[in-house]
């Protein structure tokens, strides 16, 4: 989708981070804006911001975790723009948890937020944006933990994994019924974005710091936490988004380094080997 001028694009987590960036470049394509969020307060200062400088913008408070709210998103888009052209899913969250200390509320917030946010919002607007007719891009925002498997991120190393192949199949059922909508998966190595803080949103009983976890899941929050803040910058991951929107690629990888992993994973699996713990 090379022409965006005029375009609408949808953006989940759209208030801050790689949302807000990637919205910042949909606004210098003279693109509008639909912006959804769970913080009221950060997503009414963005677009704010971004209507100071021009752009049409409208948001939406919105739990993508909750498919009535997607579904209201989607009405709300097409009750005031008639059409969405870009889908960019992309609100997350992550805790740092082994699988045997996560809980059955941890599984149910990370997966609701993660893998079911994106499926809540292709049941909402794929139909809506088949039906156009006109070209579209979905970008489903996953990690390079969807395509290596990190110590202490079960759930979200399961979400993540999750939005790959849902990604795949997506993009194969649109291919099949020769859709105009492209799909993209993008899969970054650690952003400077708040995901550390995710739990932020959770009731305070939930929270993982009220739970004891063993030092080694300590130790592995605290080097994530080091890893987001010295982490690409949202910019850096929005320009990459937009570059595969343009030329319809699908899998969205940086750095680079991320590659080679997936390369030792790929061989970890053809020759029988345990698993090599990788870093991103």
């Amino acid at each position: 989708m090379k022409d965006l001028q005029g375009k609408v694009a949808v953006i989940t987590g759209g208030a801050e981070g790689i949302g807000k960036a990637i919205a910042a470049k949909a606004a210098a394509a003279r693109m509008k804006l639909v912006l959804a969020d769970l913080d009221a307060d950060r997503l009414h200062g963005t677009a704010n911001e971004f209507a100071a400088q021009g752009a049409e913008v409208i948001t939406q408070v919105t739990d993508v975790a909750d498919e009535t709210r997607i579904e209201a998103l989607a009405e709300a888009t097409y009750r005031k723009f008639g059409a969405a052209h870009l889908l960019v899913n992309n609100a997350g969250v992550a805790l740092a948890k082994t699988a045997w200390e996560t809980t059955r509320k941890d599984w149910d917030w990370v997966m609701g937020v993660n893998l079911f946010g994106v499926t809540n919002a292709i049941r909402s607007f794929v139909p809506r944006m088949m039906a156009g007719g006109e070209p579209g891009h979905i970008v489903n925002v996953a990690s390079a933990a969807g395509l290596l498997s990190v110590p202490g991120l079960a759930a979200y190393n399961a979400s993540k994994f999750g939005v790959v192949t849902l990604s795949e199949g997506l993009h194969h059922d649109l291919t099949l019924r020769n859709s105009r909508i492209k799909v993209s998966v993008l899969c970054p190595g650690w952003v400077k974005t708040r995901i550390a803080q995710a739990e932020r949103h959770r009731a305070p009983d939930e929270r993982a710091g009220q739970r004891e976890v063993d030092r080694q899941t300590q130790a592995i929050g605290l080097s994530i936490q080091q890893a987001v803040e010295a982490g690409l910058a949202p910019e850096e991951v929005a320009d990459a988004v937009f570059a595969a929107v343009e030329q319809e690629r699908f899998y969205i990888i940086l750095p680079e380094r991320i590659l080679q992993g997936v390369k030792v994973r790929m061989e970890d699996i053809l020759e029988g080997r345990q698993p090599t713990l990788l870093k991103i």
